[in-house]
């Protein structure tokens, strides 16, 4: 192809791009340095301009702050009536998202992005409801500041001596569509100020004296140009991609940021992404959680690397845990494999002679970079938020006191054991036998019970065991030593072995969660059935994380329904063993719809019991997957290995619905296959009689010609045969239909089999008259209890297929005798015979034996034969004769009376 066609050619990336955003609603974000420049004016101004223009306007949330200016503006405006929330005894106004959705505008006007909504709300953050509504198709007018970004925090803390609590996160602001920067000079804002056009009178002096400083508005104004700045070169850089504009295009990096429990992570992930976002690169967060270090973290720590890793989430960027020995090496190690190009850690709080004593990180970093560029952050300490979600602690196991006592019991044990047998145990011996109850207690209950135990030796064994005996004071200033070295060998041992029993219990987690999807993803792997699915991934899932689990699946009218339960104690009822709560279904099927996590633990509808996490596989919604949370915390290991689950059981239902969907197109292929089959047969075998009746009656109609007797009657025969054919063909149908309904019964009586053999003969017409017709039948046949009907049939469909394969003149044998207690029948011809491949497929139904010249036929006389013979409790089989032809037999079961045993009802 030529180089300047293919140029052509539409990126797939780009139009993936642009049908997603055209089904998507446009975001416009009036983004302003500060409170007070004129967002919320200039943003009814555009929709007053949207109005007039006939597009379907409405105000979803407005905050005038008693302008009179705005207020104006808002009158003209349709708006929707906010939702009344009541908390703490008193009612609350919110906006009503559920009625922007039912009323779905063209265009929502939603003031203050930033916002945090009232405990009650289904979202917790007012920009979750801007996306909400932009999922669902609606364009969104909104404003914000740029303080209130989520990057640029603690920016604006160092510069204004703010801490902003409510910020949004940068992918919010950067998939917005239009950005319009809104800018007034220092001078006219504080003009404003003043006037009290921002601030009520009472608050303007203190806005003057901390936040609204000239220095501060210009270095805030500065930030705002400069973001907008960025956004245009973004802007600029993706129409030139999209329109394949050549210039100089750099090799994307990726700047990986440090994480770890340390409060001043969080600036340093900020600082990460202002700097990916300045080199255009992808921002990647990593903690390594450190084998053998000295104090293993508690739960506040794990609680804090959490959070950090789901602000670096929330900044667009993508997040990796690693278990490792040697920190620097692991941090390389990740950063070479990702093709990290800079890495952000932080400057290290340690004093000079910890330096000295363990090294420094940042230097060792440094010299073994090698190529990698390091951005050493300084930290500024900071007040710790506080979790947007509270939740209460969980239950304690123990109480700490409770473990020294047993650190203490078991060190009052080798006491007694040593004051028994002190004759016979040197000082070196008993002393060692302490460390018994130190290394216990550090592997059963930790490293602080151990620690007392080990002081508490050390006093008792000075006390009772060194000279002068019952008395603290040591005469031989060696056994000072002895007490210190003791001392110093406890305490490590009680450290370390405290800190293996952590690392193994973490090591037992880790392997119980990976065995236990290793095993769920083996026990699905060939299970096509969704239900027993859905319970194999709540019993595994609740038995690994120890918490009630539900999985909720779509029936055919997309209403979701309890699949599989584990442990559901909090929410069974007498006649609803598997139901959850009118509240709990809400959160779920908001879940499944959105495609979002929501419920306990998360920014959307927190207040439920549940968290629901959706089974997504690329764009599509399997079902959801809830685990009861409560007031129990959520821990990052168990919030890894829930979407662990929730990935595998996308992928299994995926998969079964695949396979369903390649069943069904089989089943349908074969469908067509069969009509068109039936439709040739029939076509054929209902077009040659009723070609040879329409001939034979056109020419006795003709009346100009006069014919004889002998031809007249020939003409008749020839009617009657095609008649007689076309009879045999619409029978087998019929008969087919009924089998196939299970219709057809059995009207047992009593039968002759020759009086059937030579009533099959006299329907057969004037056709065996071609062929020489040989019976041989046994004259102890018995007569039997059968549907004389259906067994004639039987024998019509045999002698018809025996007079097909058979040259006119030839032989056709029906023989009938009785070989123990059956009666055999059987019709042989002598014909090419049946075809070794064919033998076992001529009762299939539409089959036919592949032979040479044209033998017409249907393909359904020998399948409706079995169905018959088979209802009747019988046998029915083909074979080839030695000396040429083929031969067809069935063979009926009789009792002792004669009567054929009959058949099971509804076996046809």
């Amino acid at each position: 192809m030529p180089k300047d066609k293919a140029d052509n050619r539409p990126n797939p990336d780009v139009l993936l791009e642009k049908i997603h955003k055209e089904t998507k609603g446009k975001l416009t974000v009036f983004l302003g340095a500060a409170a007070g420049v004129g967002k919320t004016f200039t943003m009814l101004e555009a929709a007053h301009d949207r109005l007039a223009g006939g597009a379907h306007v409405v105000i979803g949330w407005i905050e005038t702050h008693g302008r009179a200016e705005t207020e104006k503006l808002v009158a003209g405006l349709p708006r929707i009536a906010p939702k009344i929330i009541k908390y703490r005894g008193k009612e609350l106004t919110e906006m009503d998202t559920d009625a922007l959705l039912r009323e779905k505008p063209e265009l929502v006007l939603v003031d203050e992005l930033a916002h945090t909504n009232i405990p009650g709300s289904r979202h917790v953050r007012r920009f979750q409801d801007v996306e909400e509504l932009l999922a669902a198709g609606i364009n969104v007018y909104t404003t914000l500041n740029i303080q209130h970004i989520e990057s640029l925090n603690d920016v604006v803390a160092q510069i204004t001596g703010v801490i902003v609590r409510e910020t949004v996160p940068d992918s919010v602001v950067e998939q917005a569509d239009n950005i319009q920067l809104i800018d007034i000079p220092p001078e006219d804002l504080i003009k404003r100020l003043k006037e009290g056009k921002v601030y009520v009178p009472g608050q303007v002096e203190q806005a003057l004296k901390k936040f609204f400083r000239p220095g501060n508005i210009n270095a805030l104004r500065e930030l705002a140009l400069r973001f907008t700045a960025s956004r245009v070169d973004q802007d600029m850089a993706e129409y030139m991609r999209s329109h394949q504009i050549a210039g100089p295009w750099p090799a994307a990096g990726r700047v990986m940021v440090c994480v770890s429990a340390s409060p001043f992570s969080a600036q340093l992930i900020r600082a990460a992404r202002r700097l990916s976002g300045g080199l255009h690169a992808d921002l990647l967060a990593v903690h390594i959680e450190t084998m053998g270090r000295r104090f293993p973290m508690g739960d506040k720590e794990r609680d804090r690397v959490a959070r950090n890793l789901r602000l670096a989430e929330d900044l667009g960027g993508k997040t990796l845990t690693v278990v490792g020995k040697d920190l620097v090496q692991e941090i390389l190690d990740v950063a070479r494999s990702h093709n990290v190009t800079a890495i952000v850690i932080g400057k290290p709080q340690h004093s000079r002679l910890w330096e000295l004593l363990h090294g420094s990180l940042v230097d060792k970093l440094i010299r073994k970079s090698s190529g990698i560029n390091v951005y050493v952050i300084q930290g500024v300490a900071e007040e710790e938020q506080a979790a947007g979600i509270k939740t209460a602690l969980p239950a304690p196991a123990a109480t700490p006191w409770l473990y020294t006592l047993g650190g203490l019991a078991m060190t009052a044990v080798v006491t007694a054991v040593s004051w028994h047998f002190q004759a016979q145990l040197e000082l070196v011996n008993i002393a060692l036998l302490y460390l018994l109850p130190v290394l216990l207690t550090a592997e059963w209950w930790g490293r602080w019970p151990s620690y007392v135990a080990a002081v508490v030796s050390v006093m008792i064994f000075d006390f009772l065991f060194v000279p002068p005996i019952l008395n603290f004071t040591v005469y031989d200033i060696r056994y000072l030593w002895s007490f210190l070295i003791f001392l110093v060998v406890a305490f490590l041992i009680g450290g370390r072995t405290d800190l293996l029993r952590r690392e193994a219990q973490a090591a037992r987690l880790r392997e119980k969660g990976i065995r236990a999807l290793y095993e769920f993803s083996r026990q699905i792997a060939a299970v096509s059935d969704m239900a027993r699915i859905a319970q194999e991934l709540a019993n595994h899932a609740g038995e690994t994380i120890g918490r009630s689990t539900v999985v909720l699946l779509p029936d055919n009218n997309g209403k979701l329904n309890v699949q599989g339960a584990y442990n559901t104690a909090q929410f069974v009822g007498p006649n609803k063993p598997q139901t959850l709560p009118e509240a709990e279904y809400a959160v779920a099927a908001w879940a499944y719809q959105q495609g979002q996590v929501a419920g306990r633990s998360t920014e959307t509808l927190p207040g439920a019991q549940y968290l629901f996490v959706p089974l997504v596989t690329g764009d599509k919604t399997g079902g959801v997957i809830g685990v009861f949370i409560a007031n129990q915390k959520v821990t990052p290991e168990e919030r890894r290995l829930i979407d662990s689950w929730a990935g595998l059981a996308a992928i299994a239902v995926e998969r079964v619905k695949l396979a369903e969907t390649a069943r069904q197109a089989t089943l349908l292929a074969e469908s067509d296959k069969l009509r068109t089959a039936l439709f040739n047969s029939i076509s054929h075998e209902l077009r040659t009689p009723l070609a040879t009746i329409t001939g034979a009656v056109s020419t006795l109609l003709d009346t100009g010609v006069e014919y004889s007797k002998d031809i007249r009657c020939e003409l008749l025969e020839t009617v009657q045969e095609g008649a007689s054919r076309m009879e045999r063909v619409v029978s087998n149908l019929l008969d087919t239909a009924r089998l196939e309904s299970g219709m057809l019964r059995l009207k047992t009586d009593w039968c002759d089999i020759e009086d059937i053999v030579g009533t099959a003969l006299r329907r057969m017409g004037d056709i065996p008259r071609k062929y020489l017709i040989k019976t041989t039948l046994a004259d102890d046949l018995p007569l039997i209890r059968a549907d004389c009907v259906l067994l004639e049939q039987v024998l019509v469909n045999f002698i018809d297929n025996a007079v097909k394969y058979s040259a006119a003149g030839g032989t056709i044998a029906i023989a009938a005798w009785q070989q123990g207690n059956r009666v055999k029948v059987s019709v042989a011809d002598n014909g090419p015979g049946i075809p070794e491949a064919d033998v076992t497929r001529v009762f299939e139904k539409f089959y036919r034996a592949s032979q040479p010249g044209l033998v017409s036929g249907t393909g359904l006389g020998l399948s409706i034969c079995k169905s018959i013979i088979e209802a009747h409790g019988g046998q029915i089989w083909a074979e080839n004769h030695p000396e040429g032809g083929a031969i067809v037999s069935f063979s009926l079961p009789i009792r002792g009376d004669g009567a054929v045993i009959p058949a099971k009802a509804g076996e046809l």
